[in-house]
């Protein structure tokens, strides 16, 4: 890693090693896993048997039809929640399985 200043925060220090090892996709797939838990509740997840991050796309699979169905007239909602959570645009599209 290239050191560009004398004084870098540790925050910009954490960005800078995350960018130069290419971490960023493998943290993306661990926090959308997390935000969908924190978001959707027991509920949702008792029924949640697979989260992926594949590009910007999130695969869920679902135990239940009837909460797919449900779930699935509410797409752009959760997209927007789970990016909101997450700080940044990194789901663009939802496949419910």
């Amino acid at each position: 890693m290239v050191r560009k200043k004398n004084n870098l925060s540790l925050g910009e220090a954490l960005q800078d090693f995350i960018s130069a090892n290419k971490l960023q996709k493998g943290l993306d797939k661990v926090h959308v896993r997390e935000s969908w838990v924190n978001l959707m509740g027991n509920g949702v997840n008792n029924y949640t048997t697979g989260i992926e991050l594949r590009e910007d796309t999130l695969y869920v699979s679902l135990s239940s039809s009837v909460l797919r169905e449900e779930l699935s007239l509410g797409k752009s909602k959760i997209i927007d929640l789970l990016n909101e959570e997450l700080g940044r645009e990194v789901v663009r599209k939802i496949v419910l399985r």
